[in-house]
């Protein structure tokens, strides 16, 4: 399981990265679609070349066809409406609201796959979410955050689905899914799903040097978040695995702090240190 926490905790490093480009990319108004689109080429050309650096044989049966259109959907999804909704919230808020899908994960994988919740397990969720409590609540000094309602319900979407996600894919690997195919189907996912909301919704379908610089870093670090993630879900459960990686909010808050997008309080230092507890009590429970 210590290999499995390893990979879950670069997931969270990269994905707190990852977080932070989304906040400078949606800064000013472009279009989402051709984003997310521009990413998913970027990912599906590392993927593809990593599995021929790896000489790892890409599979896609009938079972891992039908996980990776359910699983890549619902991941296209939830970083789109992400993106969307760090237009009107601060990265860390974003981020924080998109991980909390940790409860959403440790009830389904109750409930479907069976997962032994312990007290540990509820004890190192219960400690990351009031991290987010205390980063959020009304301060001695009166420093309230104002959430606008859109952008906060555009983020709970965005974590429901990327519970699903984290869930499905489990279960998908479970079931004998190929792991290369779930991802390359999932990159896959990410080109039409952005070009379609492109052209669909945003009714904007244009490249530009800027749009491509953002996409090739963007696309690297969603390489590296998921697949660490799915790594990490081959030799740990999605209950422990998927929560440590989903702390990466800590990443991204020190991220944006650093590039002067956020001040750092002291009840966000406070809010980081429960988020590392956080993360021992879950790597305990295994």
């Amino acid at each position: 399981m210590t290999y499995a926490i390893s990979f879950a905790l670069v997931s969270l490093a990269a994905a707190g990265c990852l977080d932070v480009t989304f906040k400078r990319f949606s800064l000013k108004v472009r279009s989402r679609g051709m984003y997310v689109f521009g990413c998913g080429v970027v990912w599906l050309a590392l993927q593809l070349t990593y599995l021929t650096i790896t000489d790892v044989q890409l599979r896609l049966d009938e079972v891992t066809v039908m996980y990776g259109l359910v699983t890549g959907a619902f991941l296209v999804l939830g970083n789109i409406l992400l993106i969307e909704s760090l237009t009107g919230l601060d990265v860390s808020l974003g981020s924080m609201i998109y991980r909390l899908n940790t409860i959403g994960v440790v009830a389904i994988s109750f409930v479907l796959l069976g997962e032994d919740v312990s007290f540990i397990k509820l004890l190192g969720i219960g400690i990351g979410i009031v991290a987010v409590l205390i980063l959020y609540r009304r301060g001695d000094g009166g420093d309230a955050v104002s959430i606008p309602v859109l952008f906060f319900v555009m983020a709970v979407v965005a974590s429901a689905s990327r519970a699903i996600y984290g869930v499905a894919s489990k279960v998908a690997l479970e079931q004998g899914a190929s792991a290369e195919g779930l991802l390359v189907i999932a990159a896959i996912g990410w080109i039409v799903g952005g070009l379609a909301y492109a052209a669909f919704r945003e009714k904007r379908v244009r490249i530009t040097v800027k749009k491509l610089a953002y996409a090739l870093v963007s696309g690297s670090l969603a390489f590296a978040v998921v697949n660490a993630l799915i790594e990490a879900l081959k030799h740990g459960e999605a209950s422990v695995v998927v929560p440590i990686a989903n702390l990466s909010f800590a990443v991204a808050m020190l991220f944006s702090v650093f590039l002067g997008m956020e001040k750092l309080s002291g009840r966000k230092y406070f809010a980081i240190g429960c988020a590392a507890v956080s993360v021992f009590l879950m790597a305990q429970a295994v």
